[in-house]
């Protein structure tokens, strides 16, 4: 499985509402500009998707809709995780029937389930569905990290692709291609880090920032693969601040505001999360303005 095929700058999709609702046209529009600014790649119903409170139908059409939009232009990794095996399943079946091109299955929040948990929880995937499935090992979140040894045993199923890695350690970048090789695709789970992780044979980031900055971020991406870091890190220095400023309270939140900013979108949010506060919101702006999103 060819690890050029997801690679570069992938959205974390952000999920529009309006009035309550999904926002279908708001969705179709921001998939366009995302594909027209150079994004290699869609996510949609993440965590930055708010698949946390959208419900099962909800969470179903958003990933069709992906899918409709894109066309086949641009790979579409649609999220499919649960804590509960029986319904990453059914995500991960619908997915694979409406057309996704992979599934991205975070390990199991809140349980903790044991390594031997984690492992039958996959399998339990990829032996229901025919399409390559990326692990979301994200330990802030879910609590467990999955150990190298078990990415490693997973590895040798036949739809284990690869790991979007939020584990905020760049050493485990090297560890996973020491031991999975480097053809398994390594994605970083976190904006700040990408360059560095794709130095160190990373092959992209599943990104919250480039919802707001999507040329820039597939800017970085395309530079640093090719190897030329002089000029990813001039992009770098222009993203810093707004990867800091996103995320200074919860990404989906920062990534709405700056859209909202950019006039393409509304800060519409699900509780139990909340719009960002105007001193977010003011570090938002400066970092957009920095990065040349936004006049000053």
């Amino acid at each position: 499985m060819a690890a050029t095929r997801f690679k570069g700058s992938l959205t974390a999709l952000v999920t529009p509402f309006r009035d309550g609702a999904v926002d279908e046209d708001g969705f179709r529009a921001h998939i366009e500009w995302q594909i027209e600014s150079g994004t290699t790649g869609l996510v949609p119903v993440g965590t930055t998707g708010e698949s946390p409170t959208l419900s099962h139908d909800e969470h179903k059409r958003v990933v069709e809709i992906c899918i409709e939009q894109a066309k086949g232009r641009v790979p579409v990794i649609a999220g499919a995780g649960s804590n509960n095996t029986v319904e990453a399943v059914d995500f991960a079946k619908h997915a694979e029937r409406a057309g996704a091109d992979a599934v991205l299955v975070v390990t199991p929040y809140y349980n903790k389930p044991t390594q031997e948990g984690l492992f039958q929880h996959f399998k339990a995937v990829n032996d229901a569905i025919g399409i390559p499935i990326i692990i979301y090992n994200i330990p802030p979140r879910s609590v467990i990290d999955m150990s190298v040894a078990t990415m490693a045993r997973l590895y040798e199923l036949p739809n284990i692709a690869g790991v979007k890695d939020a584990t905020a350690n760049l050493a485990r970048v090297s560890q996973q291609r020491h031991a999975l090789g480097p053809d398994f695709i390594q994605l970083s789970g976190e904006d700040m880090t990408a360059l560095a992780y794709n130095a160190a044979g990373g092959h992209g980031c599943i990104s919250v920032v480039s919802n707001v900055a999507p040329a820039l971020c597939a800017e970085l991406q395309e530079t640093s693969l090719a190897g030329d870091y002089v000029s990813a890190l001039r992009v770098q220095d222009r993203l810093v601040p707004l990867h800091d400023a996103i995320f200074m309270e919860p990404g989906l939140a920062g990534a709405k505001c700056g859209l909202a900013l950019l006039g393409r979108g509304t800060e519409e949010i699900r509780l139990p999360m909340t719009p960002v506060t105007s001193r977010a919101k003011d570090a938002i702006r400066a970092a957009m303005v920095h990065a040349g999103l936004l006049n000053a």
